[in-house]
């Protein structure tokens, strides 16, 4: 984080409805929260964005530092995430991911230092990110239909990994599950939406998320009996 200044945060959403998706209707009051608390938000849909596959080429790694020579829009993307404090990566649940958010994820080596280093048990890069790069927090919010908490274990992995590989903190996870039955739960949802409010707030002013407001998100709408008599 950037000492007392302006806290910059890019949120970048893989759902392919975009605004009208589940995973918005968690990520928007999120941001507000952190918009609230005093940062630069802006957020990008990846249905939006026209970014190729990685082709593996790696010259942006090895010889040219710091260029992809790929023309779309990860050129216009690549200087708002070296000026990001926090970087927020919100998902639904594929298998696991949408393609789109993966390319992205793909296309991001042009933004990690040089080198390679032995590093908790694995190979990673050598300083995480290029000196240039301001991220130091990573976030995952993310929606499933399905019931179960253990639906998010893949996306949750990711994240993470991404997180350790890159040498930033993982500051944790908004995860909503079985989320159509928010409509029939008003007042618990519009808690759960404060909740997301809440979280985005602490993480700007106080530097992480209490498990409060996460737990509240995450809670349960119906028992798993109640799921599972309805497959």
């Amino acid at each position: 984080m950037r000492g007392s200044g302006l806290t910059k945060v890019v949120a970048i959403c893989g759902s392919v409805r975009m605004e009208k998706s589940n995973t918005v209707k968690i990520l928007k009051p999120f941001l507000e929260g952190m918009e609230e608390a005093g940062a630069s938000v802006e957020l990008f849909y990846t249905k939006r964005l026209d970014v190729k596959p990685c082709e593996a080429e790696y010259s942006c790694w090895t010889k040219k530092r710091d260029h992809c020579y790929i023309d779309d829009s990860m050129q216009s993307l690549y200087p708002k995430l070296r000026d990001a404090d926090i970087l927020v990566l919100a998902t639904p649940v594929y298998i696991p991911l949408p393609g789109e958010m993966q390319n992205i994820l793909n296309r991001m080596v042009p933004l990690m230092g040089p080198g390679l280093k032995w590093r908790n048990g694995r190979t990673r890069f050598k300083n995480g990110f290029a000196a240039d790069v301001k991220i130091s927090k990573f976030v995952l919010v993310s929606t499933s239909g399905w019931w179960e908490m253990g639906n998010f274990g893949t996306v949750l992995r990711i994240v993470k990994e991404l997180a350790k590989t890159l040498n930033v903190e993982f500051a944790g996870a908004l995860l909503r599950p079985h989320f159509r039955f928010m409509a029939e739960n008003k007042e618990k949802a519009e808690k759960i939406f404060e909740a997301a409010k809440q979280a985005g707030n602490q993480l700007v002013k106080k530097g992480r998320m209490s498990k409060d407001p996460l737990e509240v998100i995450c809670q349960p709408l119906i028992s798993q009996e109640e799921w599972r008599r309805g497959l």
